[in-house]
């Protein structure tokens, strides 16, 4: 029996993408998951589709930047399962432009979601999975949270935040629970879609010629969740072979 059987997974960012595809994959696998975003109408028939198929699946609103979200989103899935074995902190956007455009509201929305989200997780997720003496937090990170490129500076800073805070956490709680991060290369999603500057826009559809399914990485959060418990897989990159970054 594999080991993510019966576990109770939260995935944020889950209507689409990453978080859709590692839905699919942990439910297949016979993992509980408990799916959030703010997209509601695609949870629910993501949620209908793995149901119908023999999965066990629920799903809430979620904001990340509401801290309050996502403490309701942790409740829900305590009041669900009576536990929580993993938090997937996936949701993220990626708007990318060059400095001199000046975008501050999207920088913002950048530091809200890709940081303030994973540690609304965090907050919400660690003092149950302290009471438990066990449980796992994968935080997508991304490439650009190793290097950085023109048009990326703001959304590579939140990645380096992210990589940051997951150590500082795994150092903080080694023993019960694991931290894992998982940095996607150019990966098959709708990220892309939230890019209003033509010039990072016109870069980024150059960038996924070579893009990987979001499959991948599903299979590399997969990984991470099915060690033994004595084992933490602290950071994986999965990207295309072709990559050059």
């Amino acid at each position: 029996m594999s080991n993510i059987s019966k576990k109770v997974v939260l995935i944020t960012g889950a209507s689409s993408g990453i978080g859709e595809a590692t839905a699919r994959l942990l439910a297949s696998k016979g993992a509980h998951v408990v799916l959030g975003a703010r997209r509601t109408e695609r949870l629910e028939i993501l949620c209908g589709e793995i149901n119908a198929s023999g999965g066990v699946a629920h799903f809430q609103a979620l904001d990340v930047t509401r801290r309050d979200d996502m403490q309701g989103f942790v409740d829900f899935a305590l009041k669900l399962h009576g536990r929580v074995d993993v938090i997937v902190n996936n949701a993220g956007v990626m708007p990318l432009s060059k400095l001199e455009a000046l975008k501050v509201s999207e920088w913002d929305q950048m530091i809200d979601v890709n940081i303030r989200g994973v540690l609304h997780g965090i907050a919400a997720g660690l003092p149950l999975m302290q009471k438990q003496q066990s449980g796992q937090f994968i935080n997508i990170a991304s490439i650009g949270a190793y290097t950085v490129s023109p048009t990326a500076a703001v959304y590579c800073a939140t990645k380096f935040a992210v990589r940051a805070i997951s150590e500082g956490l795994r150092q903080e709680v080694g023993g019960d629970i694991r931290v894992t991060v998982i940095s996607p290369g150019v990966t098959e999603s709708e990220l892309a879609e939230s890019i209003s500057d033509e010039g990072g826009r016109a870069e980024m559809r150059e960038f996924r010629k070579i893009a990987i399914p979001a499959m991948a990485v599903a299979r590399a959060i997969a990984y991470a969740i099915e060690q033994p418990a004595d084992v933490d897989v602290s950071e994986l990159i999965v990207r295309p072979t072709a990559s050059a970054f």
